[in-house]
């Protein structure tokens, strides 16, 4: 009998033991886990201030400030190709408090199409968190001699190089559109690129550049005064966003013109993994808030999260597609 009760006080004192080295190893991992937001957040963004991308962002912004009870800033950095903003934050502090915005044409079109390029998406950075996906649409002047991308097309194969599309830059999505619509549909066209967005649509108005390949939210305000018009969608079938617009091959384009960019947050890739997820999931609860859903759609896009492994994995899945396509429809860094 005192054997057995030896044996239960032996079991007893090791449970307890047990227990106290789980509990004081829990501890010690809360203990180490950096405190965050501690300060304020600043997301830095390549985009300039107005334009519907950063409109959404600052939409977000305002939800994480709410939730993280912290100010949470955009900071609008556009020019060089989106090279201002992104050094500024390859180089930030990598403590979460410095986070980038950024799009496809960044983060997978221009490593394929600049040499040189002074950062490496995958190595330089940490994805975080998707924030949106935006399908884009063919769009011309309301007044103009194009009412169907049928009319474009003709208009190319008659003046090869003097059919112009807008863009905000090499690589940009606008810029990968209307050289993928040029490759499929057997033409050629000229980029005229732009430094700022509102430029971009008025020289179509003016009658200066043909067409654009753009966002909804983008086009949207010009397309409700009366100044531009929708050719087509820049998809193989209509879209949600704009349920009257025909898909490409309605309105005489290939049927196989597809275009589309997302936007994103990455962090400094020292950051540490716990508090890129603790940011993932703020992204992800901020963008689920009611409302949201049908502000983004107000602006032009859908707005959608993912998971830190899941925005790696889609990086570089892309990474290896756009090696492909800028070979096939070749475009260049001027």
């Amino acid at each position: 009998m005192n054997k057995s009760r030896s044996t239960c006080s032996r079991l007893s004192f090791a449970a307890i033991c047990v227990s106290l080295f789980l509990v004081f190893a829990s501890a010690s991992v809360h203990a180490q886990a950096p405190a965050f937001p501690s300060k304020p957040v600043r997301i830095t963004s390549p985009f300039p201030t107005g334009l519907a991308v950063d409109v959404a962002t600052r939409l977000l912004a305002e939800r994480l400030s709410r939730a993280w009870g912290q100010q949470v800033i955009v900071d609008a950095r556009p020019g060089g190709n989106g090279l201002i903003a992104i050094g500024a934050v390859k180089k930030a502090a990598a403590d979460g408090h410095e986070l980038l915005l950024v799009a496809n044409s960044y983060m997978t079109i221009n490593p394929n199409l600049i040499k040189g390029l002074p950062y490496d998406p995958e190595n330089d950075f940490a994805p975080v968190s998707l924030v949106s996906r935006a399908p884009f649409f063919v769009v011309a002047s309301a007044t103009g001699p194009y009412k169907s991308l049928q009319d474009l097309i003709a208009a190319a194969r008659a003046n090869p190089g003097g059919i112009t599309y807008s863009s905000p830059g090499v690589g940009s999505a606008p810029h990968i559109g209307g050289a993928l619509l040029a490759y499929l549909s057997g033409t050629r066209m000229t980029a005229v690129h732009f430094k700022e967005g509102a430029p971009m649509f008025t020289s179509i108005v003016n009658g200066d550049v043909s067409f654009i390949v753009s966002t909804l939210g983008s086009a949207a305000p010009m397309i409700k005064a009366g100044k531009l018009r929708y050719l087509a969608a820049a998809a193989p079938a209509r879209l949600d966003l704009e349920p009257n617009v025909p898909s490409s091959k309605e309105s005489g384009g290939p049927a196989d013109f597809d275009v589309s960019t997302w936007t994103g947050i990455v962090a400094p890739r020292a950051t540490p993994a716990e508090i890129v997820r603790r940011i993932s999931a703020g992204i992800g609860s901020a963008l689920s808030e009611p409302g949201m859903r049908e502000r983004f759609r107000d602006l032009g896009f859908q707005s959608v999260s993912a998971t830190p492994s899941e925005m790696s994995a889609l990086i570089h899945g892309e990474l290896r597609r756009y090696a492909d396509l800028v070979k096939r429809i070749g475009i260049t860094a001027e």
